[in-house]
């Protein structure tokens, strides 16, 4: 059986693009048109995440890799996504990827797992990748996270409120807090697999008020609106993503027929997965000195990406 037969596909349906009568532009005033925005764009969102692109993978990890820089910005580090991505894929089996790592880690875990926000799933990561102290006042927070799922208002409002709930227990928990906001928004609209959005915007102007432009912190006066902007604006560049990667997925497949080496069907599984492959990888199927090989075949058909900009400990991707 043909291990890459299963990668070619015929006339898949279009990306959803939010239109740009849809996207938020200048200065938003009022929180019905900023609902209106993030309706319309996550509307778009939605109908991308439920399309199931053979690629999403990439995608969910593209934004989750933008989401952690962010994250990474915000807690005080210089580490920008280049870096992370090396950290993530270059370092030793087991190596502990230091806390700008972690925060990687963080935002990947939620690109590629469930929706469940109970303590069992969420306490780990907390303590784990935030390096939180867990107490009875996160358990408490995402109790009552879970009775706000019953509730009829608007996913992205539900999404500022647990953000905010979270600010308000532990302030020392506010990465995680933006994090469960994005778990929430997924919860709700029944999505497979959360979509990495809320952090990539929080030092956006949409964040910002007053006359020296401070940072609204969750909770605070206009943190409600700011959210559904963020929500607007991060949906919007979510699907320009997806209509850019499926341009280079449709490229990768279509060169799939002219691969001849045992194992290729593997690595281009894995790079519309991942955000990146590193150039070293092998497999039963496949040695490090094959899948080198593979890439300079791919580089030269144009199908895939160097990703590090080096000529050693490569990586690559859509």
């Amino acid at each position: 059986m043909n291990s890459r037969a299963d990668l070619l596909v015929i006339d898949p349906p279009p990306v959803p693009k939010v239109p740009a009568w849809a996207r938020a532009r200048g200065v938003v005033l009022h929180d019905a048109d900023a609902a209106y925005a993030a309706g319309s764009a996550l509307n778009s969102l939605d109908n991308l995440v439920r399309q199931d692109f053979s690629w999403a993978g990439a995608w969910r990890q593209r934004l989750a890799l933008r989401n952690a820089a962010a994250a990474v910005n915000l807690s005080g580090r210089r580490e920008d996504e280049s870096a992370l991505r090396d950290t993530h894929f270059l370092r030793d089996p087991g190596a502990d990827p230091g806390p700008s790592g972690h925060l990687l880690m963080a935002w990947r875990r939620m690109a590629s797992r469930t929706t469940r926000c109970d303590e069992e799933m969420v306490r780990p990561v907390a303590e784990q990748h935030f390096a939180l102290h867990w107490d009875d006042s996160l358990t408490e927070v995402l109790a009552n996270g879970a009775d706000m799922m019953v509730s009829s208002r608007p996913a992205p409002v539900l999404a500022a409120e647990i953000a905010a709930a979270v600010y308000r227990a532990r302030p020392d928990a506010e990465l995680l807090g933006i994090w469960l906001a994005d778990m929430l928004l997924a919860q709700k609209f029944r999505w497979p697999v959360p979509v990495p959005l809320l952090m990539g915007q929080v030092s956006s102007l949409a964040f910002k008020s007053g006359e020296h432009r401070k940072r609204i912190r969750p909770g605070g006066e206009g943190w409600g609106r700011a959210v559904l902007l963020a929500y607007a604006t991060a949906a919007a560049e979510a699907c320009d993503l997806g209509i850019e990667l499926a341009q280079r997925a449709a490229t990768l497949t279509a060169v799939v027929p002219k691969l001849r080496a045992k194992g290729s069907g593997d690595v281009i599984k894995l790079l519309l997965s991942d955000d990146a492959v590193p150039g070293s990888w092998s497999s039963p199927k496949l040695s490090a000195r094959g899948t080198r090989r593979l890439f300079d075949r791919l580089g030269e058909l144009r199908a895939v990406r160097e990703l590090s900009g080096r000529s050693t400990f490569r990586l690559y991707g859509l």
